[in-house]
């Protein structure tokens, strides 16, 4: 039995670019190994793909870009030598990013999308020469941004007012909500801690039709620059439903949306690519149709709903 692990000195494998990277590589085997060193490399980078709904005719020839490259790091944590059999602990410290060092390689938060992921991999290789084969683990860690580049709380975002009524919407509507009609206030936040969770509230003011379910649904913006051109995508991250069933009118509900971790990050606007966020307030409304389509994208107009959608952007405080 031969078994190469990394555990990290945190459990959340949480770090920042300017604070060390400690942990423990653990070697269990049957028996002793030689071995010609114990190398750890850390591997940070930003993957890019376009796919054909975003890049149509590009797709064929672009698909996946060439990964953007944060850091690129080997270290030798032990030389060539022998490793005695049973469970050996080898500690290790490397530190990603040195006093001083140049920001030109800025280190972005790490972010698991549908177009852009950001990725921080580490791995350890115990080489073993050509006649066996090399012993090696990868685990990822996680970054968040700096201290230096963090704001102080408490933030004080700016609350937007939204109205959401049958001459809001750019989508065609049910008879009965085009005659009879309906409105929906509230207020919500256009920037927000990644932190703390998205809160505001809303009021159903009037309505012809009950009202099915109210949700908010959190969206990502990729965009990827192409070449002369800016292939972008939007996609659903998560939704909350804050109401299920018909609403008393003039009574206001909160809205309070808890942000997901690898699937948000700081908004970056950076040259070859961005990423952005919305927020998007649902209204369902109770009709025969809807019933006939359930699983219907949440995101597409529908004569049943009528919604409202808003920029967040999203920030790292201290």
């Amino acid at each position: 039995m031969s078994v190469v692990e990394i555990k990290l000195s945190r459990s959340n494998r949480i770090y920042r670019p300017d604070e060390p990277l400690q942990g423990k590589i653990i070697t269990k085997f049957s028996s002793s190994v030689s071995h010609y060193g114990v190398r750890l490399s850390v591997n940070g980078s930003v993957n890019l793909q376009v796919r054909g709904g975003s890049a149509g005719a590009i797709e064929s020839v672009v698909g996946v870009l060439k990964p953007i490259t944060i850091v690129k790091k080997s270290v030798e944590i032990r030389p060539s030598g022998k490793i005695s059999s049973g469970t050996t602990e080898i500690p290790f410290s490397l530190i990603l990013k040195q006093p001083g060092e140049s920001k030109s390689g800025k280190f972005y938060e790490t972010f698991h999308g549908e177009d852009i992921s950001i990725q921080y991999l580490l791995t350890v290789e115990v080489a073993r020469g050509y006649l066996h084969k090399s012993l090696s683990a990868t685990l990822e860690f996680i970054i968040e941004s700096e201290k230096a580049e963090l704001l102080e709380l408490p933030i004080s975002p700016e609350l937007v007012l939204f109205y959401i009524t049958q001459d809001t919407q750019k989508h065609p509507l049910l008879s009965e909500l085009k005659s009879g009609g309906f409105r929906v206030s509230g207020r919500i936040p256009t920037q927000c801690s990644l932190s703390c969770a998205l809160r505001g509230e809303l009021t159903v003011e009037a309505s012809a039709l009950p009202i099915q379910s109210i949700d908010i649904h959190l969206l990502r913006v990729e965009s990827i620059l192409v070449g002369d051109r800016i292939a972008s995508e939007t996609s659903l991250i998560q939704t909350t439903q804050i109401a299920d069933g018909d609403i008393s009118r003039g009574l206001t509900l909160p809205i309070y949306v808890l942000l997901p971790r690898l699937l948000t990050c700081p908004t970056v606007l950076a040259g070859p690519f961005s990423i952005e966020f919305k927020v998007s307030i649902v209204i369902n409304f109770q009709s025969e149709l809807s019933k006939l389509h359930p699983k219907s994208d949440p995101r597409t107009p529908r004569l049943w709903l009528a919604m409202e959608t808003l920029p967040l952007e999203l920030v790292r405080t201290r």
